[in-house]
């Protein structure tokens, strides 16, 4: 299959660039990771392991830990924080690559297209979980609005568009070209926002706590705040689940919350050291979405 000549990079091996390239290790794609400092000795050492239903598992996965600048791959990934994506895509900056797709929280472009122009592909990545002990626990979205989703900023469908959801299709992971990307992350930085209220002076609540009546009427009334902030701004809430919880009443939203807290996976990915590492991630995007919402 023509498929598997992509040569396919990601950029970081936390989270989500190890879950990504897991399942394209998997499947016999071309996949590289660049990784640095302990988590590239352990992948060298040990390859990635991986929790499968209880039993640790483990997949040998190519690695670097520097990009040369005629090292060209048919897709770079760059699953890093927002705090983080600037000087991840300087890094990338002078590689000759030509397609490099961002697979994070933003809410807007204009700095990365300063960085690497129209190499640029936003997306978001349809994965969670949590590295515990080196120990890959993560999964992905089983529905359509919950896998990865990536598409054109001017909303056309190019040839790399379709060539990354073949690739998608190649390992069997849900996708979505999406042809409003921007106002996909931004809807999706209204939900994201209101873990904040997890968070501790130095580190997360437990998980009583976070299911606390106190908590989740803040994260209940700040949700249905943000989503009317979007759609104040003309911007459409995307996907329509997202819309529906703007509309919800707060006890149901309170008891949505509480559900997802009930789950050992949701817990991780909201509590777990991948939740506290998004804090700076999570600050940052709160101020960027105030500010430009104030300014619409």
């Amino acid at each position: 299959m023509g498929i598997k000549q992509n040569r396919l990079l990601i950029f970081g091996a936390g989270v989500i660039g190890s879950v990504y390239a897991l399942r394209f290790a998997q499947y016999g794609l071309d996949v590289t990771v660049l990784a640095r400092g302990k988590r590239l000795d352990e992948l060298k050492r040990n390859g990635l392991r991986y929790n499968d239903n209880g039993s640790i598992k483990q997949i040998p996965i190519k690695t670097i830990d520097k990009l040369e600048e005629d090292d060209v791959y048919d897709y770079i990934f760059v699953p890093v924080r927002y705090d983080q994506a600037e000087s991840a895509l300087t890094v990338i900056k002078s590689n000759q690559s030509k397609t490099i797709v961002t697979l994070t929280n933003t809410m807007g472009y204009a700095h990365w297209l300063e960085i690497v122009g129209d190499r640029l592909l936003p997306g978001f990545p349809g994965a969670g979980g949590d590295i515990k002990e080196d120990v890959l626990y993560a999964q992905f979205g089983s529905e359509k609005h919950q896998g990865t989703i990536f598409g054109e900023i001017n909303g056309l469908v190019t040839e790399r568009v379709k060539n990354l959801a073949k690739i998608f299709e190649t390992v069997d992971l849900q996708y979505e070209i999406q042809k409003n990307i921007l106002a996909f992350h931004i809807s999706h930085t209204a939900l994201a926002i209101v873990n904040k209220h997890f968070y501790t002076e130095d580190g997360m609540v437990d998980v009583e706590t976070a299911k606390s009546e106190r908590i989740l009427c803040k994260i209940a009334a700040e949700i249905k705040q943000n989503i009317q902030l979007v759609e104040h701004a003309g911007i459409p809430v995307i996907p329509p689940e997202t819309k529906v919880m703007g509309e919800l009443p707060d006890n149901d939203i309170i008891s949505r919350y509480r559900q997802m807290l009930s789950n050992d996976f949701i817990i991780d990915v909201k509590l777990g050291n991948h939740a506290v590492n998004q804090k700076a991630e999570i600050m940052l995007l709160n101020e960027t979405f105030h500010k430009q919402m104030s300014h619409r």
